[in-house]
């Protein structure tokens, strides 16, 4: 059967050398574009000070962006299909390079706004075209090592960028680490024009394909409810993690140094569940759902000093590092013949999902306390084993249903 997403054969005769700096191009751009989504996080306290905003109101900057990535993964998917794809991610990461300059310069709440909005259309574009990207610039037996570097640019962004720039905040001021987020844009923008191949589009694909895959495909299902659960309960909690420990009395200056914990237990969990996901995937899902549910909820019911803090968030990054990778995983052992429309689900899903935890998040903050976010992530991240469990003990690719 010929699907619109059935693997082209690779250029065997493509330099290797020339490909692999296209994909470390890619992989900068996606993580200067990940960083830019959640940068907000780390600095969301500074940034309503300034503009004179509460924090649940200064959670929108998390919340805007990732709905809009998750309408604009499709749209721009089936817009752009018979585009070049090298003029197209540099146009988004372009975008991103602007946005960020122009919030680092904003007088008002209103005008970071609209900049965190083309933030959004880029995340949700670039995301979903560099999934499959590397089949396009490096040596068939290169492909999925090529793959799991620029899917690294999502895992590191996610744990490592935000506490980077709530240090750079700290040091200097928000707007320095939007600046710098915006410079690294344009540095991404010329490492594409100049690294890239033009990469002219050979497969397309249809509004019509995407209820297609999701409808016909358990496993797809599964894996996008799964996704929506933990991604959101991840969120309503993280994006008001500096309020939760400055409510715990910690040291401001410390938040940045306990970000950083964070990202560096979350860089060890992404290497641990690539590990485990070839064979055990399924229980990769469970364990990760378990150590993120307990981080939150240990975080809730203890009395923080920076060292139990630190403790606790350890356990959490080595839960939420495991999540991309695993969960991509999942998507694209659900639909092997249709990898670009099922991941373009899923990506709208992950947005989607931290635009509803930063809003729901941001509710809870304003309206009960701040350390509530921390049990309704909780309880969100546990309720993946009962979606988990509703498949049975098949692998994704054996749950798939196709027509």
């Amino acid at each position: 059967m010929t699907t619109l997403d059935s693997p082209l054969p690779a250029d065997t005769d493509r330099s290797p050398v020339k490909g692999w700096l296209a994909v470390l191009a890619v992989t900068l751009g996606i993580f200067a574009l990940m960083t830019s989504e959640l940068l907000p996080v780390g600095l969301l306290t500074p940034i309503g000070s300034a503009l004179d905003v509460s924090e649940g109101t200064a959670g929108l900057m998390v919340t805007i962006p990732g709905l809009v990535a998750a309408v604009s993964a499709p749209l721009v998917t089936v817009a752009t299909a018979r585009a070049d794809r090298r003029l197209v991610l540099a146009v988004l990461i372009g975008i991103v390079g602007a946005a960020n300059l122009a919030s680092a310069f904003a007088t008002s709440f209103a005008v970071v706004l609209i900049a965190r909005f083309l933030i959004g259309i880029s995340v949700g574009g670039f995301w979903s075209l560099a999934g499959g990207i590397a089949l396009r610039l490096v040596p068939e037996r290169h492909v999925a090592r090529a793959t799991a570097v620029i899917f690294g640019g999502v895992e590191t962004a996610s744990v490592l960028g935000v506490p980077t720039g709530t240090l750079i905040g700290d040091l200097s001021s928000w707007r320095t680490a939007f600046a710098v987020v915006g410079i690294l844009g344009l540095i991404s923008l010329a490492c594409m024009v100049f690294l890239m191949p033009k990469v002219q589009p050979e497969r397309t694909i249809t509004f019509g394909d995407l209820p297609k895959v999701f409808q016909s495909n358990t496993a797809v299902r599964v894996g996008i409810a799964m996704t929506f659960l933990v991604i959101t309960g991840h969120f309503v909690a993280y994006t008001f993690v500096r309020p939760i420990l400055q409510g715990d009395g910690i040291d401001p200056s410390m938040i940045s140094v306990l970000l950083l914990t964070f990202g560096v237990a979350g860089i060890c969990g992404n290497f641990i569940a690539g590990a485990l996901i070839t064979k055990h995937l399924r229980q990769t899902v469970a364990a990760l759902a378990v150590v993120l549910t307990a981080g939150m909820l240990l975080l809730a019911v203890t009395d923080n000093t920076a060292f139990t803090a630190g403790l606790i968030l350890v356990l959490w990054g080595l839960g939420y590092g495991a999540v991309p990778i695993t969960f991509q995983s999942w998507i694209l052992e659900s639909a092997p013949d249709a990898t670009e429309a099922a991941s373009s689900l899923y990506v709208s899903m992950f947005n989607l999902s931290i635009a509803l935890g930063a809003l729901f998040g941001g509710l809870a903050v304003d309206h009960i306390t701040t350390t509530s976010v921390l049990w309704i992530g909780g309880t969100l991240a546990i309720l993946t084993l009962l979606v988990l469990g509703s498949t049975g003990k098949t692998k994704p690719a054996a749950a798939t249903e196709t027509t």
